[in-house]
């Protein structure tokens, strides 16, 4: 049956009985290390899953070669209640190594929302042994097969921490990517950058703030304890030099850096 297309997203898929729900598709991407496997986190749930009011979202797994998928279901955090569940949205996903991903998950509150941030966590899954759920749906489908997830970092405790109020933490914390090493007092630590998106408006004013607040793109970084990520593995970039050749560039230590403006750790376990 054809349907008429429409630039509203729940109008033009308001019939499917499966796939994402509009505006909630692949919003995180994530390549191991050894480049050969993509990762994609779906936003929220599929429609056949319960769509915004299911509890496991979907993250998939690409062998870039063949173009071979896994699907494992990841466990969304209930920020509701038990009568009135309530899960928040997962906007990124960054690999540790070939198995392990960092997956940011998060409400919508916060600066630009006119609201109080509360829930914007960094959880660590591994998928060594999980299995493929391309064949299973709904809740009760997916529960069995649910990955198991630790947390990593809390962003909203770690910010309050230094200084930021809840109401100043930017609502859409939406990126995350591994940097550098850097030496903190004398000590090797990882670096993890957080970003948010600021939908654009450069200045908020609201209930909030109401004299205004400026709202920009924000990047923190944290330094992370090496033995928090005791598995990771430096993502390894090839590029071309002047002779045609390619080399390997590795994300690792950044040795012309050290100590150099880094007199506070702001490491997300409060070693």
């Amino acid at each position: 049956m054809l349907r008429p297309l429409s630039p509203v997203g729940n109008d033009e898929i308001s019939m499917n009985k499966s796939g994402r729900v509009a505006n909630k598709g692949m919003e995180g991407l994530a390549i191991t290390p050894d480049g050969t496997t993509l990762y994609g986190a779906m936003q929220s749930p599929l429609i056949q899953d319960g769509g915004t009011h299911g509890q496991f979202t979907r993250i998939v797994k690409i062998d870039i070669r063949t173009g071979r998928t896994t699907q494992y279901a990841y466990p969304l955090t209930n920020i509701g209640t038990t009568d009135k569940p309530k899960y928040p949205t997962i906007s990124d996903v960054l690999a540790i190594n070939d198995h392990e991903l960092l997956v940011d998950e998060r409400d919508g509150k916060g600066l630009g929302d006119n609201s109080t941030a509360s829930f914007k966590q960094i959880s660590r899954i591994d998928l060594t042994g999980a299995q493929d759920v391309s064949q299973a749906s709904g809740d009760t489908g997916l529960k069995p097969y649910a990955v198991k997830k630790t947390l990593f970092l809390d962003v909203v405790a770690v910010l309050q921490a230094h200084g930021y109020t809840a109401n100043d933490i930017p609502a859409k914390i939406e990126g995350i990517a591994f940097g550098p090493d850097v030496t903190v007092r004398g000590v090797q630590k990882r670096t993890l950058f957080v970003a948010n998106d600021n939908d654009f408006p450069a200045t908020v004013t609201d209930s909030n703030h109401p004299s205004g607040i400026a709202n920009p793109n924000q990047f923190f970084v944290l330094a992370i304890d090496l033995a928090d990520l005791p598995d990771y593995v430096a993502q390894r970039l090839q590029r071309m030099s002047k002779t045609g050749r390619e080399h390997d560039d590795v994300c690792g230590r950044d040795d012309d850096d050290q100590d150099r403006d880094h007199d506070h750790d702001h490491d997300g376990h409060g070693h």
